[in-house]
């Protein structure tokens, strides 16, 4: 199993070799490791130092905060240009939670341009984007990917009207489902539209969940959960759950196949 999406730095750096191995030997074959800003790039390059062909590091800057100093952006974006280790840009997008406070200090332009530049890095150099786009930024951000003719897209913990789903998919990007696919509707519907081959599976760890998950704290064995989920809903066996979103991950962020 792949987690495609797990911001893996801010995890306790204390226990969390000791994570991984219990990861790993519970079948967690690799997780894509994405980051928030500068800082978070680092140590998550740090990590993959120590666990190379388990980390697929990506490095972005995460929009619900406030825009980065112009050297901080400018080295981060150097980053990705230079460090062969980063595999992914990510995670990148457009605020939604937090706009109202945001959008009072920042035009709504300023963080489109931003996302511009790391979309441009990303044709540039052939690397996949892990994107945070929900509801009706999801198809803002749908338009930037066609105009900037980006090829490998992945909208994490998509929230988005049916059409537009219908439209991400058409364009062959894909989308992950996290454990909420698990006890919420609205995630189950969205597993049910994604077609098989571009159906990922995520956990967005170390952020905490409801229903079962509830006071537990998030790792990648929650996928074990979601792909038995999955396997309901798709109807399909278990290990072809498994083993599908597993090579559409490899696809997406390995270049595999």
């Amino acid at each position: 199993m792949i987690d495609s999406h797990i911001h893996l730095d801010q995890y306790d750096p204390k226990t969390i070799d000791e994570q991984i191995k219990k990861w790993q030997e519970a079948g967690i074959t690799h997780v894509v490791a994405v980051s928030t800003d500068l800082t978070s790039a680092y140590k998550t390059l740090e990590l993959k130092q120590k666990h190379e062909d388990f980390i697929i590091a990506a490095a972005g800057f995460h929009p619900e905060q406030e825009i980065l100093e112009e050297r901080e952006l400018e080295e981060l974006l150097s980053l990705i240009r230079t460090e062969r280790a980063i595999s992914a840009v990510g995670e990148i997008g457009l605020p939604y939670y937090e706009k109202e406070r945001l959008f009072a200090k920042y035009s709504e332009q300023t963080y489109i341009d931003v996302l511009k530049e790391f979309l441009k890095i990303s044709v540039e150099h052939s690397l996949p984007v892990a994107l945070h786009a929900v509801h009706e930024d999801a198809e803002k951000v749908l338009h930037l990917l066609q105009k900037h003719q980006v090829k490998k897209a992945h909208f994490h913990w998509l929230k988005a009207a049916s059409s537009v789903v219908k439209e991400i998919c058409k364009q062959h990007y894909y989308i992950s489902v996290t454990p909420e696919v698990c006890y919420r509707l609205r995630d189950q519907q969205l597993a049910e539209q994604v077609p098989m081959d571009q159906l990922l599976i995520e956990t967005d760890g170390p952020w905490r969940y409801g229903g079962a998950f509830k006071n537990v704290d998030t790792t990648p064995l929650f996928l074990k959960e979601i792909c038995r989920k999955l396997a309901n809903i798709k109807k399909r066996p278990r290990e072809d759950i498994v083993r599908t979103t597993a090579n559409n991950a490899k696809k997406l962020y390995l270049n595999w196949g």
